[in-house]
């Protein structure tokens, strides 16, 4: 009996990682439909047979029993170091009848596996989690998926792996399982025990459906998991874009010449962030780079990739490189098969149709409203207009959100946003990377950008918000300057804050004195410390939009909004209907005023108000979901019914303690309730009791009892609180659909607050770092950046009083190249980097690190630097390079007419100031280097100096650059001597030829008669020449060869001044 149970044991731990055993051939298997999902891959049966265990037994018996042998020193028995090997070997190998695996045609499934199986079929690309009792469980490949990336441990069980976690942990497995790329569904009971046992479903397993769908993009929109908003894992500030990517070829006889010819595709895009309802769109031609496409993905910095088939070769390559595995991006395809032939159009249009006729069916209010603010008609005209490869993204977007539920957003809760636009300039590809405006460029993280540096706002929205503020700077000088003037009016109300908090103070500001009110950065500050306390209320609202948040959610979301608008009330900002103009004696600032105005509306206020009376806080607090909303006699009629019957039911079973009483002649009974049980009696052990009292529990010394009319009237109560549940969901679920007749209110006060959030930590910024508010020329003055004391945003910070300042003057009439030469990690790139983040940082609508800023409003920033750019010249002779970035400089400088700054190695490029006088400048960053030795090379001792001024540099220090890298000092010393002999080489060559040239003047005479002023230059430089040489010539009669015509040049230019 006892190997037996030994045996048993075993068999139980191999099973977790081999096949079960497999049925005996006299049992009759169940059919499964052929599509049924396989079964996991199984190498080996393994199990104890009882006729190898007889065998075994009867083998051991024969043998003779051998004394074990003994350690000298314990005296305890030494192992066989072959026991444990033998025994594995014995123990592993498979018995002859059942070495046969088993075939998916003969396994018979439990109903459970069989739900899994028939779900599996219906999702193949989902991950399931279905709810099983108190616990959330896994099933075959998703079983092993799980293992892996949630540590948590799988085993065979039955016909398939599984692993499982409990239903209280759901939300954070879901965010872990979703951020490891994964799309999750979760299959939940869609019985209860009181209805099962009530159905004809009683005695089989509960029935179970697809609840929801989780995937990256839409995490923070969908139900239960969101938990406030937060995030468990980094996805709070976050924007989490599903963006659909369609192409087609273009014909290239019909473009234009220049560049334009390179483009080989036109591509469609459509971004949505379903948690906000942000939408962006566009169409342009791209070129074999996909830099137009690039520029566009790192701009959204997608979460989901949905990818049109068929997709061109480069483009498809080009995105999955960037969803690579360090991106962490999920991507899928679609095909766009079915909107052919203009078909795009239809189903985009339909769809809205359905949606509109859904939702508005029995509201005529919501018709009413819908059709004053004009929802239908801006987004069908917003539809008509868009080119026919964003309409086919935009298609495949509205099929792919529908099996989440999450369409509707697209056509009533979504702000649409084009990629083109006027008032906003469009950052390329090349600029994002090389300038870090988001991320560096050592790991990819946000720590040492632009962003990072700028952003000091309080709440998650407010920070996405500036990060699409920084990576599109404003084109349009008047919404410039209106950010400049609210940074400025915040700027100023905090210091007048810190140094006084109970009067107004009186500001200069040129020639106009502005009231500045610490009361308004007291409101204001307030407001935001209070926010960034709370939920990401602008997911919330949207959430709430989707039916998808919970109601201590929705009280949470309502309750920030209504703090704010009733904060900002008190700073009494009213709008003058006549003027349209917002009038305020606190805030000056046009822009501050509107947005506190849509903040504190009354609108928004009032319809807060009015929502937070419906629900009942708290209910909400306790989480007794049957006591959240408010009931009247014209507000959830149904739902009132309901509560009543309940309260009915459990009155009459309270109330039938009485005969109970009378029953058992005992006058103080009570019903008793233990581990949420109800209405038990308790009565002695010994108590008579009548024979149809169910027995519930009992202790040593009683038994507690349920009478027939209890178990009956549970079972009514059961009943009943169950119809309370679906009515209840029912009366919430309508009570969400009712916002979306405010959801346009609130979503513009929350942008606002985010705005002021965004303004807020741009005036901390300059504040904190004593930044300069940039000034402005008008459009038709020239282009022109006038930098004083410029400082790059981000090294600052980080080498603090350490960092060396430069000037910039650049004007479109005069000087508008700069070309910059010096050695090698000089401070080049700093410099023309800091230029162009001052530049970016002054359109955000900053103030920049500089001690003073005049510039043009700017078009656009582009760069080329760094190996990993394609550097001009890069990987080319050095006759080639020169060529090259010659070329280039020439094509700006004439064609372009843009402001250019210039930094190249070749010295040979400054000569291109000869054919633009005045319009270019050579200059270089400053150095100091110890007294050169005889070989002319000085890599030793050279101090960068990090001053950018006029002249050009003809050495780069390479060596001194190689000694910071750490380069060995033998290959040092090796690099020096080869190059001090190519130098001499090439110096020896160039004597040579000018010595042939003397010669030759001798052969024909004096020096060549010079007319003009051009020719008198020109000998100048032959002088100059020629007394180079002779200093540097070692050779003494070669050197008084070349001093001799230089005296003869000398004469000559003497002779032609008299």
């Amino acid at each position: 009996m006892k190997k037996a149970i030994m045996g048993k044991q075993k068999q139980q731990v191999i099973s977790r990682f081999f096949a079960p055993k497999p049925k005996s051939p006299t049992q009759e298997p169940n059919p499964v439909p052929e599509s049924s999902t396989p079964p996991p891959k199984i190498s080996a049966t393994v199990s104890f047979s009882p006729s190898k265990r007889k065998l075994l037994s009867e083998q051991l018996s024969a043998a003779s029993p051998k004394k074990p042998k003994l350690s000298p020193n314990t005296q305890n028995p030494v192992p066989d170091p072959n026991l444990h090997e033998r025994f594995l070997r014995r123990f592993l190998e498979p018995s002859p009848e059942e070495s046969v695996p088993e075939t998916s045609t003969s396994r018979k499934y439990t109903p459970l596996e069989q739900q899994v199986v028939e779900l599996k079929n219906k999702y193949p690309d989902v991950v399931l989690m279905v709810e099983v009792g108190y616990r959330y469980r896994f099933f075959g490949e998703d079983a092993e998926i799980a293992a892996r990336v949630l540590g948590i441990y799988a085993h065979m069980d039955h016909s398939f792996m599984t692993a499982s976690v409990p239903t209280f942990r759901l939300n954070f497995h879901v965010r872990r399982l979703v951020n490891a790329g994964y799309k999750i569904g979760v299959v939940k009971q869609t019985e209860t025990a009181a209805i099962k046992s009530h159905g004809a479903n009683r005695t089989g397993p509960f029935f179970r459906g697809l609840s929801a769908l989780y995937t990256k993009s839409t995490l923070e929109a969908a139900e239960d998991i969101s938990g406030g908003c937060g995030g468990e894992e980094g996805f709070g500030a976050q924007s989490n874009f599903l963006v659909c990517v369609v192409d087609e070829r273009v014909n290239t006889e019909t473009l234009g010449c220049g560049i334009e010819m390179s483009f080989d595709v036109r591509v469609g895009v459509v971004g949505v962030e379903i948690s906000t309802g942000e939408v962006v769109y566009g169409e342009f031609n791209d070129n074999f780079m996909r830099s137009g496409l690039e520029a566009v993905i790192l701009s959204l910095s997608p979460a989901e990739l949905l990818l049109g088939q068929p997709l061109s070769q480069k483009t498809e390559k080009f995105l999955l490189a960037h969803a690579g595995p360090t991106s962490n991006i999920r991507v899928e395809r679609a095909s766009l098969d079915r909107f052919g032939n203009g078909n795009a159009v239809d189903e985009v249009l339909s769809l809205c149709e359905k949606i509109n006729a859904s939702n508005l069916e029995d509201d005529k209010e919501i018709k009413v409203e819908a059709a004053e603010e004009g929802m239908s008609c801006l987004t069908v005209h917003t539809i008509m207009n868009m080119p026919h490869l964003t309409v086919q993204a935009l298609a495949l977007i509205f099929c792919h959100l529908k099996q989440f539920g999450f369409e509707r957003i697209l056509y009533q809760g979504a702000s649409f946003r084009s990629l083109s636009s006027s008032t906003e300039m469009t950052l390329s590809a090349n600029t994002l990377q090389q300038l870090e405006v988001v991320r560096n460029n050592s790991d990819g993280s946000e720590s040492g950008s632009l962003f990072h540096n700028m952003n000091h706002t309080l709440t998650v929205y407010g920070s996405r918000l500036l990060r699409h503020w920084v990576t599109h700077p404003l084109c349009n000088r008047n919404l410039i300057s209106a950010r400049l003037d609210a940074v400025s009016e915040i700027a100023a109300c905090m210091g007048s804050h810190s140094s006084s908090q109970n009067s107004d103070e009186l500001v200069e500001d040129g020639s106009e004195r502005t009231i500045v009110s610490p009361e308004f950065y007291l409101v204001l500050s307030s407001v935001l410390t209070a926010l960034s306390r709370s939920s990401d209320i602008q997911r919330g609202i949207t959430r709430i939009f989707h039916r998808t948040a919970k109601a201590t959610e929705f009280i949470a979301v309502m309750e920030a909004i209504l703090l704010a608008g009733k904060q900002f009330q008190r700073l009494g900002i009213k709008q003058d209907c006549e003027m349209r103009s917002m009038q305020s004696a606190t805030v000056q600032s046009s822009l501050l005023k509107k947005l506190i105005f849509v903040v504190s509306s009354p609108a928004v206020v009032d319809n807060a108000a009015k929502l937070l009376s419906a629900l009942n806080k708290e209910g909400a607090v306790r989480g007794d979901l049957l006591d959240i909303l408010v009931t009247s006699s014209d507000q959830f009629p149904e739902l009132a019914d309901a509560r009543q019957a309940v309260l009915v039911i459990k009155e009459k079973l309270d109330s039938s303690i009485s005969s109970f009483r009378k029953k058992l002649a005992i006058r103080n009974l009570e019903f008793l309730q233990v581990s949420g049980i109800t209405h038990l009696i308790e009565l002695p052990v010994d108590a008579k009791v009548p024979m149809n009292w169910v027995k519930v529990n009992s202790t040593k010394k009683t038994i507690r009892y349920h009478p027939p009319e209890i178990v009956a009237g549970l079972d009514e109560l059961a009943l009943a609180t169950e119809h309370l549940a679906i009515v209840n969901r029912a009366s919430w679920d309508s009570f969400l659909e009712s916002f979306s007749r405010y959801y346009t209110d609130f979503k513009a006060a929350v942008q606002a607050l985010a705005a002021l959030d965004c303004l807020h930590s741009l005036a901390t910024l300059s504040r904190n770092k004593k930044y300069a508010c940039p000034v402005f020329v008008d459009d038709c003055e020239p282009v022109e950046i006038n930098i004083q004391s410029g400082r790059h945003p981000v090294l600052e910070t980080l080498l603090q009083d350490n960092f060396v300042p430069n000037d910039t003057s650049l004007h479109a009439e005069g000087e508008y190249c700069q070309i910059i030469t010096g050695p090698n990690m000089g401070g080049k790139s700093c410099y023309i980097r800091q230029v162009a983040l001052i530049s970016i940082m002054a359109q955000v609508g900053s103030f920049v690190p500089a001690s003073s800023v005049k510039l043009h409003v700017l078009d656009g920033v582009f760069t080329r630097m760094g190996a990993s750019d394609n550097e001009l010249g890069r990987g080319t002779s050095t006759h080639d390079g020169v060529a090259i970035a010659y070329a280039t400089l020439q094509h700006l400088l004439s064609e372009k007419r843009c402001l250019v700054l210039f930094v190249t190695h070749y010295p040979e490029i400054a000569e291109i100031s000869n054919g633009f006088p005045g319009s270019v400048g050579t200059y270089h960053v400053s150095y100091l280097t110890s007294q050169k030795n005889k070989s002319g090379f000085d890599h030793d001792d050279v101090t960068y100096l990090y001053k950018l001024v006029r002249g050009l540099c003809s050495r780069s220090f390479g060596f001194k650059v190689a000694q910071l890298a750490q380069i060995p000092p033998s290959c040092i010393r090796s690099a020096i001597s080869m190059g001090a002999k190519l130098e001499a080489e090439v110096g020896a060559r160039e004597r040579n030829t000018r010595m042939a040239d003397a010669e030759g003047h001798e052969e024909h005479g004096a020096p060549g008669d010079w007319t003009g002023a051009e020719e008198s230059i020109l000998a100048l430089g032959d002088l100059f020449a020629d007394l180079k040489f002779a200093l540097s010539e070692e050779d003494p009669w070669k050197a008084f060869e070349f001093l001799n015509h230089a005296w003869k040049i000398a004469a000559k230019i003497k002779l032609k001044a008299t």
